[in-house]
């Protein structure tokens, strides 16, 4: 053989590593680090989502959060895959554990055998006691889950540990009337407890856009409206004159500029100090302009100035559509808050056709995304309140969630219609 010893360098290293590599059952489920675990104390320590590495884990205030759910009741055996040189302790299900790590390579520590009394989703919490060698507590790179609730929910490796983290984004998916729809109408309220830094509260989607609330920080808060371009990339800078979408006329102090990523197109916000518990008015037209492209005008109404305001309005090339597809959703776009519950309600949805009249909007589909269907996490539901508003829920971990495609009927005011003069509007 040519390369004999490179040959056998290549097959120590392989038993190096067959060597160092925790033993996991085929029974077995892993919850690794990247995808299922945050640090929900301390500022110090972070998770490294390439690597699936904590980073920086030195203070004793840092807590690192692990997630998953039993689908089962029983006996549930409990082991992490950790490094380190440090005594840390692991709360679950009530109980305290102190361990001692040992070790420079992953290592299979097992905990022992706990009940779990129902199915739920069940939340494992570390943090460093004492470092007794090196300059932090180590690694813990995920927990290893046995017994009656195997296989549990959770990331898998497989999987996208970033959308993982995010959480599971929800829709409702509303019936427009048969007829030309160029308007729709739809209110949100934030309760103080869904507003949560990350969060995008979107009212008015579209077949080719979506406009919302955002709490992108304390403040200032956005509102924001994209439309995508018909030019199938998620690099702006790749789509050609003919394909894009070009600003008609936009507010004062609206930002506009282009957006990538996740398709792209044109993207227009403004800063504006939307407040929870305060009803957020939308108004959202989509209308062919008779040349082979449609315009979509989006107006928010200012409640500190009492009147509705120009948001922006774009034009998309090689489009003839009235507004199709009306739905609205709530996701957090911010990986480390994704352990927190947001949620909103939605009231009072409106179309007004292309001939004048408002038809009031009553049933809405719930759906979620490929987090919440392919299984990834099943913290996530929608509803109607008891105020006859639909409502959005996800994140948090919270054991109930709604099932994909049912269907709901909001009973909130369908006869007074939107009282907006529209020859007013700028």
């Amino acid at each position: 053989m040519k390369n004999k010893g490179l040959f056998l360098q290549l097959i120590s290293l392989a038993a190096a590593i067959f060597v160092a590599m925790p033993s996991i059952a085929q029974s077995e489920s892993v919850v690794n680090l990247a995808g299922n675990a945050y640090i929900t104390a301390g500022d110090t320590a972070s998770i490294d989502e390439r690597n699936n590495a904590v980073r920086n884990w030195s203070d004793k205030e840092s807590v690192i959060s692990f997630y998953f759910k039993a689908k089962e009741s029983g006996n549930m055996n409990i082991a992490l895959q950790a490094k380190g040189n440090s005594r840390i302790e692991v709360s679950l299900l009530g109980k305290k554990k102190k361990v001692t790590l040992n070790s420079n390579t992953l290592s299979r520590i097992d905990l022992g055998v706990f009940k779990v009394d129902k199915p739920e989703y069940i939340k494992l919490d570390i943090r460093g006691i004492k470092i007794i060698d090196g300059i932090d507590f180590g690694n813990i790179a995920a927990v290893i889950v046995g017994g009656d609730v195997s296989p549990v929910v959770r990331v898998t490796p497989d999987f996208s540990s970033h959308f993982g983290r995010r959480g599971p984004s929800v829709h409702l998916r509303y019936d427009l009337p048969d007829e030309n729809t160029e308007w729709f109408y739809n209110e949100i309220v934030v309760p103080e407890e869904g507003d949560i830094p990350g969060s995008y509260y979107m009212a008015c989607g579209f077949g080719e856009g979506y406009f919302g609330i955002q709490n992108n920080s304390p403040k200032p808060r956005r509102v924001l409206f994209s439309v995508w371009s018909p030019y199938n990339t998620d690099n702006a800078a790749e789509i050609p004159d003919s394909m894009r979408v070009t600003l008609v006329k936009k507010g004062a102090d609206v930002k506009v500029q282009d957006f990538g990523n996740e398709g792209s197109g044109g993207q227009s916000y403004m800063n504006y100090d939307w407040k929870a518990g305060e009803r957020c008015r939308f108004l959202m037209g989509a209308k062919p302009d008779g040349q082979g492209n449609t315009v979509y005008t989006a107006y928010f109404y200012d409640n500190t100035k009492a009147k509705w305001v120009l948001v922006a309005s774009f034009r998309r090339p090689k489009t003839n559509t009235w507004y199709t597809n009306a739905y609205s959703f709530l996701e957090n776009f911010y990986p480390t808050m994704g352990y927190i519950n947001r949620k909103a309600y939605y009231g009072n949805q409106w179309a007004r056709t292309a001939d004048g009249r408002w038809i009031p909007i009553t049933k809405a589909r719930f759906t979620c995304d490929t987090t919440g269907r392919q299984e990834m996490r099943q913290d996530y539901t929608g509803g109607v309140n008891g105020e006859g508003q639909f409502f959005l829920s996800m994140g948090g971990f919270f054991n109930d969630y709604m099932e994909y495609g049912t269907y709901f009927n909001r009973t909130g005011n369908t006869t007074d219609a939107p009282d907006i003069d529209f020859s007013t509007l700028e």
